[in-house]
């Protein structure tokens, strides 16, 4: 069995998402017609693993086109998938977040049935859910004016998993210079990470196409009111950036999962192998976080592809 991988794990592969569920893993990236879906039983072969297409775009209508950042979470004991869809003429005034559900125990058997769109106030993309305190909220990216055209992060609790119960409330606005690279002020890409009696969320900011699309953070304990946006502090500068000297540009757009012993943590995202290289050429990559004295993570710089990585903790 192999003790070193390199990056990247999947090219291309832009927007990808990892749940890992009893020694499981399941993976998707954004296929733009399509939705595909594959599981392994280690983190560094996501891609390697068996895939099967769960859903494919209709010919025409509300999500027929532009099919973006699929994720698969699994909730109450049946698994869902959120992916962002338009219609192919409305551009980002007519993206919208839909949702699939599949009741069985296995997502690679039973059937995908389509629940339409979740509910937002906004348009948007890059919809994501979580639950804490016996409660599931919804984040996602609205379309808006934040200052320049661009995307904010929004959050609302849900009644069901593709319904939301409330108002949407404003996290996180791009407001420094890092969120406005590459002509649109953009917040994206939300997901929660848990540790330590805090929540982050970690977001992508500026567009991803460019160089200095990268990570931003907003953290809280976990027995505040996630949905005040007082409960929140964001970090004055990105997490996780652009490394000239490793040759990775653009890194975002990122999940996180568990080693297979589940005594590590690892970011999962993707970036472009050179400047300007376009986001035609996100590739998937993974690496392992590590932790700061005060409880929160340090993703560190992304990693060369000519560095060989150890295997996560378990493989």
């Amino acid at each position: 069995m192999k003790s070193t991988f390199h990056n990247p794990l999947l090219n291309p592969g832009a927007d990808p998402w990892v749940y890992k569920d009893n020694g499981t893993y399941y993976f998707m990236v954004t296929k733009k017609t399509r939705l595909d879906l594959w599981k392994v039983n280690t983190l560094s072969g996501i891609a390697d693993g068996d895939w099967k297409t769960i859903w494919t775009a209709p010919a025409e209508g509300i999500n027929c086109a532009n099919i973006w950042a699929p994720e698969i979470h699994r909730v109450n004991g049946k698994w869902y998938v959120y992916f962002t869809a338009n219609d192919g003429k409305g551009d980002d005034q007519t993206r919208k977040v839909f949702v699939l559900e599949n009741q069985a125990r296995d997502p690679f058997k039973g059937e995908w049935l389509e629940k339409g769109y979740v509910n937002t106030e906004h348009p948007g993309l890059d919809g994501t859910i979580f639950e804490h305190q016996g409660r599931i909220y919804f984040v996602y990216a609205g379309y808006g004016n934040f200052p320049e055209y661009g995307s904010a992060l929004y959050i609302a609790e849900m009644e069901n998993p593709w319904t939301l119960s409330g108002p949407n409330v404003l996290l996180s606005k791009p407001e420094y210079d890092w969120e406005m690279k590459g002509g649109m002020a953009i917040n994206e890409g939300p997901v929660i990470l848990k540790r330590n009696n805090k929540l982050f969320l970690v977001y992508s900011a500026s567009t991803t196409w460019c160089d200095d699309y990268c990570l931003g953070m907003l953290t809280t304990s976990d027995v505040k009111n996630v949905m005040d946006p007082k409960s929140w502090d964001k970090a004055s500068e990105p997490v996780f950036k652009k490394s000239i000297e490793n040759g990775v540009f653009a890194p975002g757009h990122n999940g996180f999962t568990k080693s297979p012993d589940e005594t590590e943590d690892w970011i999962v995202y993707h970036a472009i192998p050179e400047s300007e290289g376009g986001s035609q050429r996100r590739s998937t990559r993974i690496q392992k976080i590590n932790w700061n004295s005060d409880g929160t993570p340090n993703f560190g710089v992304p990693l060369s592809t000519s560095v060989p990585i150890i295997v996560p903790s378990g493989e």
